[in-house]
């Protein structure tokens, strides 16, 4: 986890990753770019991140409940879900700042600020350089020198008081059809690691992939590990937490509302758009990607199951999925 000491109890493994990781990464005017390095960096870190807590909630884990029957473990096949405006309406990174803006962190400026950029990015679909930027300095300002715990304990009061009612039903009902057919579930996000673990926890997913904060001794040092998690990072730390849980990326889906994910995307098996934007809806047209949208009652009556899950369940998986499923959606 971000802040934790190596096992030679040299220092943070963040901190040590970000540094040492500049070092070895000289500037070649024929190599990478300076962005592409931070994405790697960012995808990398958040992927280190994401199995390290995974890891330990395993190791931790109770007996399993022997009342109830398990359910056959798909070990090759997982699920990776965005997050805003596909597993929640609107942006996650608002619905914090709304909760900070209550707790007196925030002034009614910043969370001004927040709602514009993020109408700015519905409106047009396209990131703002300029906006990422200002956004992460911000985002970088507010946590300098606070508790990693202080963050997550926020994250979990502020899901209780506004997230939990945003969750689209119809995504969440999808992800507990991976989850019933015995697959993991991921949420993978620009959202700082943090929350993103709180809205995975709370959902009963596998773990979050989030931006990574750079901290030591358990306080945000107010640098980035990297990058913001978008793009071609998001692509590089599935990839990267794939390696690790021996996934093969030919048997797995991902969702998303933004033609920004197109990368992640296009890295596995099956892709599925989420309330599509603009761009991502034509580009699933011509690929001929499954398309959901949530935005209406009406659209969202039509929510089916996805054609590579019914072909890749099977048996009691499948039946159970498809029993959860028609729980959930009444």
């Amino acid at each position: 986890m971000p802040g934790q000491s190596g096992p030679d109890g040299s220092g943070p493994v963040v901190g040590r990753l970000s540094a040492g990781t500049s070092r070895r990464r000289p500037r070649n005017p024929l190599g990478p770019t300076e962005a592409e390095v931070r994405a790697n960096l960012a995808g990398e870190a958040s992927a280190e991140a994401a199995f390290a807590l995974h890891e330990a909630e395993a190791n931790a884990a109770l007996e399993p409940d022997t009342e109830q029957p398990a359910i056959p473990r798909d070990l090759t096949a997982a699920a990776f879900f965005d997050v805003d405006n596909t597993m929640v309406q609107g942006a996650s990174i608002v619905h914090f700042a709304r909760g900070l803006a209550a707790r007196k962190y925030l002034n009614t400026s910043d969370l001004v600020d927040f709602a514009w950029k993020q109408m700015k990015f519905r409106v047009t679909g396209k990131e703002n350089s300029n906006d990422v930027a200002s956004g992460r300095e911000k985002a970088l300002s507010f946590i300098a020198g606070r508790s990693t715990a202080e963050l997550a304990r926020l994250g979990e009061e502020i899901y209780d008081e506004i997230i939990f009612e945003k969750i689209w039903p119809g995504t969440r009902a999808l992800a507990q059809m991976h989850l019933d057919a015995g697959q993991q579930v991921w949420l993978v996000t620009a959202t700082p690691l943090e929350l993103a673990q709180v809205i995975a926890k709370r959902l009963g997913l596998t773990g979050a992939l989030g931006t990574v904060a750079e901290s030591e001794n358990g306080l945000f040092t107010g640098r980035l590990v990297g990058d913001i998690l978008h793009g071609m990072g998001k692509a590089h730390a599935v990839r990267t937490l794939a390696i690790r849980e021996g996934l093969n990326l030919k048997r797995c889906t991902a969702y998303s509302d933004s033609h920004n994910d197109v990368p992640m995307l296009s890295l596995v098996g099956t892709a599925v758009a989420i309330n599509p934007d603009s761009d991502l809806r034509e580009l699933a047209k011509n690929r001929g990607w499954e398309i959901r949208d949530f935005r209406t009652a009406r659209k969202a009556a039509k929510v089916g199951v996805p054609t590579a899950l019914v072909l890749g369940a099977a048996g009691g998986a499948l039946a159970a999925a498809i029993t959860r499923r028609r729980e959930l959606l009444g």
